[in-house]
């Protein structure tokens, strides 16, 4: 029997929509049947992580945990979460289920290592940014982590609350140019694109920026764990 990933999704549901978008995209694959079985719980009924974090908003984890136990009963051999400020919570989630559940922030660092980068910039939301998670896992692999300014980190903010999550493609991305400029100058020699809607974004904004994007290296890590095959020319 064919394995299957499962997608602890709705954060946000177009960042989901990524994700499951790459797996499809990067399995080396000749027909339908080549393809990766998928089961998705779009559960927009977790509450927002970064507001859970930082400022007392409800707690996300009881319908994360409802998503990985719903997508455990279905047949999920491995979970992935396509939310990397959920991460947080990831040690609150895994005890729940008895499936694999594969975490994003890790197989970053691997693939930042793999490929022999020392400094990177991280984009992402206030919760990641503050609650450290990022920083925890780079600083245990040796890479050096840079951060926008308070300025650039509004910005940032901005292009994913105001611009990709609002479904708004007129937002001033000035700011955020600006944020990522700073960053480079600063030694960076890619971003981290550490929120699922950036890469979004990048592809909304025609934004093009050295970068790893987080969801193509677990839409990667995922389809080689349930042993299909990834395309040679996606380099993961």
């Amino acid at each position: 029997m064919k394995k299957t990933i499962g997608i602890v999704g709705g954060m946000g549901p177009l960042a989901t929509c990524d994700l499951f978008k790459k797996i499809v995209e990067i399995t080396d694959a000749a027909c339908d049947q080549d393809h990766v079985r998928v089961c998705i719980d779009s559960n927009t009924e977790i509450s927002d992580r970064t507001a859970a974090i930082l400022s007392g908003g409800k707690n996300p984890v009881p319908e994360m945990v409802k998503s990985a136990v719903r997508l455990q009963g279905m047949g999920a051999d491995v979970l992935i979460m396509p939310c990397n400020t959920a991460h947080y919570f990831y040690n609150q989630i895994v005890p729940f289920v008895d499936t694999p559940f594969l975490n994003m922030l890790e197989e970053t660092a691997k693939e930042i290592k793999r490929r022999g980068i020392k400094k990177v910039g991280l984009l992402a939301t206030d919760g990641t940014c503050q609650s450290g998670v990022y920083k925890t896992v780079f600083d245990a692999a040796g890479i050096e982590m840079l951060s926008p300014s308070p300025v650039g980190q509004q910005a940032v903010m901005d292009v994913i609350y105001k611009g990709v999550k609002a479904g708004n493609l007129s937002i001033d991305l000035s700011g955020f140019n600006k944020a990522m400029d700073e960053l480079f100058e600063a030694g960076a020699e890619v971003l981290v694109l550490g929120c699922t809607e950036l890469p979004v974004a990048f592809e909304l904004f025609h934004i093009d920026r050295p970068n790893i994007d987080p969801t193509l290296v677990l839409a990667a890590a995922a389809v080689r764990f349930v042993g299909a095959k990834v395309k040679e020319e996606v380099g993961y």
